[in-house]
């Protein structure tokens, strides 16, 4: 599975033009990238070692309307912008061929984060959301695979729901990001 993204490398945006160019959720976005910490001095130590590492860049695919990016890309950006990976987001809607190759479960999900090496080869990803979180929708897609059934709106509701819950009420899934971002960069 062997990709390249060297044509969309400096195509994309600073996180912080994201930030500030948001039209919805900012505020909630800015919530959740504040209320951050680092709950394990060794992810942020893996973290800022990074920065003896000048191979890797970093895109994520996103948009400001997505709840799933108002909460995970936060933490992402927090990881991120003390590893010295240079950080660019593309905006969903105008990347259509990166949502291509990066599929959820065969459908569009966002946020993907996307390591590449310095040519843009691609060496991981990770998202839309953290792996037990992920595991409600993908539970639920197989259970439920014909999205014209009568009942499918009520049941993506309450794995929706269900999903909430998962996240939880404060910011310990922001640790779990952490912790699955560490272990994938750690792979290569």
């Amino acid at each position: 599975m062997s990709k390249s993204l060297a044509d969309k490398l400096k195509k994309g945006i600073t996180p912080q033009q994201f930030t500030d160019g948001m039209t919805k959720n900012q505020e909630k976005f800015q919530e959740w990238y504040n209320a951050f910490s680092w709950e394990n001095e060794d992810d942020k130590d893996f973290f800022e070692s990074l920065n003896n590492r000048d191979d890797l860049r970093c895109l994520i695919l996103c948009a400001d309307w997505c709840g799933d990016v108002v909460r995970n890309v936060p933490a992402v950006f927090r990881a991120l912008e003390i590893s010295g990976i240079t950080t660019e987001v593309l905006i969903k809607e105008e990347h259509p061929d990166v949502m291509a190759q990066f599929l959820t479960g065969g459908g569009e999900a966002i946020p993907i984060v996307i390591f590449t090496d310095f040519s843009g080869h691609v060496l991981g990803h990770w998202g839309p959301r953290p792996a037990h979180v992920q595991a409600v929708m993908n539970q639920f897609k197989k259970e439920n695979p014909d999205r014209e059934a009568p009942d499918y709106q009520d049941k993506i509701k309450v794995a929706r729901e269900e999903m909430g819950r998962q996240y939880g009420e404060g910011t310990g899934y922001q640790t779990v990001i952490v912790k699955e971002l560490r272990e994938l960069l750690s792979s290569f």
